[in-house]
């Protein structure tokens, strides 16, 4: 089992938030899409009460909350439902809230900002907002064909992409400029939680990966484990098992995404335990 399987502290600050206000009043309290990528957290709320809702959806005489999920939003969006009357509350991951700041700090001075990341991602989406009208959003899985930059360059980064494409970005863009300024805001957890899978890998003959299909940090983990020729399976729960992934397999990895909770990973634990005649403490 990996020890950073699971919530990373941004997300579980989220999850603390909403489900604490889910136990004190959670009348007409909704979420701005969902507050994490995974689906059985999400279920999770609904059955408290605490429903996501799109922007077109925000119906101002039912809303009396509204919890930012944490990947955050687009600045333009902040200000439009902060000036609506009912409660805001920020649930944005700090790491996120701080890549924001300095895309914005690098627009205000100047640079023609490039945020390396996933372009639909609602977290670059709202990073875009705040990086000016010249911004460009670039994917580290795609071949670099950056044209027409500007002579001073600024980088930030979607909190969850790897070092190594960030690493690919900047060899890249100091060919074509001359002043480049970088704000490596990756989060660490993504970085060790990667590195940790990557050295497991070597270790096991499966790897199994839990966490939301929608989640890029997790899709992220599998496709590093896949890569490096060890057979890998994403699931979201338990139920997604199978019984025939293990055979021949003498040791078995376990990682999961940062949106992941615990309840699941336990419960993927014990189910591949099972199927391997263990019980949790190996005898």
């Amino acid at each position: 089992m990996a020890k950073r399987a699971g919530f990373c502290f941004g997300v579980k600050r989220a999850i603390d938030i909403t489900f604490d206000i889910a136990e004190k009043d959670k009348e007409g309290v909704f979420t701005l899409g969902p507050i994490i990528h995974n689906p059985q957290v999400i279920g999770r709320l609904k059955k408290e009460g605490i429903l996501p809702l799109d922007v077109g959806d925000i119906d101002d005489s039912k809303v009396r909350a509204l919890i930012i999920r944490t990947h955050g939003i687009p600045c333009d969006l902040y200000d439009n439902i902060s000036s609506r009357g009912f409660r805001v509350i920020d649930a944005t991951c700090p790491f996120v809230k701080k890549a924001q700041e300095y895309a914005r700090l690098l627009a205000e001075n100047g640079y023609q900002v490039i945020i390396l990341g996933e372009k639909e991602h609602p977290e670059v989406k709202g990073l875009v907002s705040y990086a000016g009208s010249d911004a460009i959003v670039v994917d580290g899985d795609v071949p670099l064909k950056l044209k027409g930059l500007k002579s001073k360059v600024g980088i930030v980064v979607q909190t969850t992409q790897p070092v190594d494409a960030l690493k690919r970005l900047l060899s890249t863009v100091i060919e074509k400029v001359k002043e480049v300024k970088v704000y490596n805001t990756i989060c660490s957890s993504t970085a060790l939680r990667l590195k940790e899978t990557q050295q497991m890998c070597g270790r096991v003959d499966v790897m199994v990966v839990v966490g939301g299909k929608n989640s890029a940090n997790t899709t992220q983990l599998a496709n590093l484990c896949a890569s490096l020729n060890v057979r890998t399976y994403h699931i979201e729960t338990a139920d997604g098992l199978d019984d025939s992934w293990f055979e021949g397999a003498g040791r078995v990895g376990i990682t999961a995404g940062a949106s992941t909770p615990d309840w699941i990973i336990r419960d993927v634990e014990k189910r591949i335990q099972d199927i391997g005649g263990k019980s949790p403490n190996g005898k």
